[in-house]
């Protein structure tokens, strides 16, 4: 049975009159056959950056299709800034896993992050006045306005993962999606990303949902952990949660944390990598088998 092993600890972010971005409640999920996990409940308040964890299979991107409303639940309800979640919501952005364009991709730089701007329009995508200004915006934001004009093919993976998250950022959301952002970039280029994306929510006050195999490089962003395993789940600070013991009974077998100089070490989770590397595959395996959103 799906369960919270612990109270799931409360966010202490939230002011008086003030609206969560995103409450789940009593949310369950099915796939083919085979329930996730169910009886989940998650309020996430303005400026909250939530870290998801969990091994491959457990229901990571599952959990965000269903909050941009491409996944229905099997039980409960999600609400983002008080209202029924929806497809398109311009509420919430998306930042996908980075994958590289092919080299003979036409489009330029700039293309990519104008389909942020103007790509939910109905018809022929036709630029209005402030448009590029909008772009050059975006585009300086994340670091890419020196490769504005360039195509997207020849840039590098850590390149075109700056403009997805233009992309996602151009209607201002209050909540962004993060479905392994940082997967496959070096380490300068993780480190870049995920300060663009810190920089949005201290600036905006906007709720950040990262789904991440690796918690290391996010980790002293962190507010609090959600992590999945086996239709089971744990939420709490990564003090509550990233523990021996909360690990092994979440697993039902032996997990150790360990710390090698400023980075966790989990040794022991099934399909975890001695790293905190989940190889949760979320965004490629999972992607195929749920019709994954990209």
């Amino acid at each position: 049975m799906s369960a919270a092993l612990r109270p799931l600890s409360p966010s202490k972010r939230q002011g008086p009159g003030e609206r969560p971005i995103l409450e789940i409640e009593g949310a369950a999920l099915r796939r083919d056959d085979r329930e996730l996990w169910s009886g989940l409940d998650l309020t996430v308040e303005p400026g909250e950056f939530i870290a998801v964890l969990g091994p491959s299979g457990s229901g990571k991107t599952t959990l965000l299709r269903a909050i941009l409303g491409l996944q229905p639940l099997s039980g409960g309800r999600i609400r983002v800034a008080g209202q029924p979640v929806q497809r398109g919501n311009p509420r919430i952005g998306y930042i996908p896993q980075q994958r590289p364009l092919p080299p003979d991709t036409s489009m330029r730089a700039r293309d990519v992050v104008a389909l942020g701007v103007n790509g939910t329009r109905f018809g022929l995508p036709i630029p209005r006045r402030g448009d590029r200004a909008r772009v050059d915006a975006l585009l300086e934001g994340v670091g890419a306005s020196h490769y504005a004009d360039r195509r997207v093919g020849l840039l590098s993976g850590g390149e075109q993962q700056r403009l997805r998250v233009g992309q996602a950022l151009a209607d201002k959301p209050t909540l962004l999606l993060c479905d392994e952002p940082l997967s496959n970039l070096d380490l300068a280029n993780q480190v870049g990303v995920t300060e663009i994306i810190d920089r949005q929510r201290k600036q905006r006050d906007a709720a950040v949902l990262f789904v991440t195999h690796d918690i290391n490089p996010i980790l002293g962003r962190v507010d609090r952990i959600l992590y999945i395993a086996g239709g089971r789940f744990v939420l709490g600070t990564p003090d509550e949660v990233l523990q021996s013991r909360v690990l092994t009974d979440l697993y039902g077998t032996p997990v150790f944390v360990l710390r090698a100089g400023d980075r966790l070490v989990v040794v022991g989770a099934p399909d975890a990598e001695a790293h905190h590397e989940h190889h949760d595959h979320d965004a490629s395996a999972d992607s195929a088998n749920e019709g994954g959103f990209a």
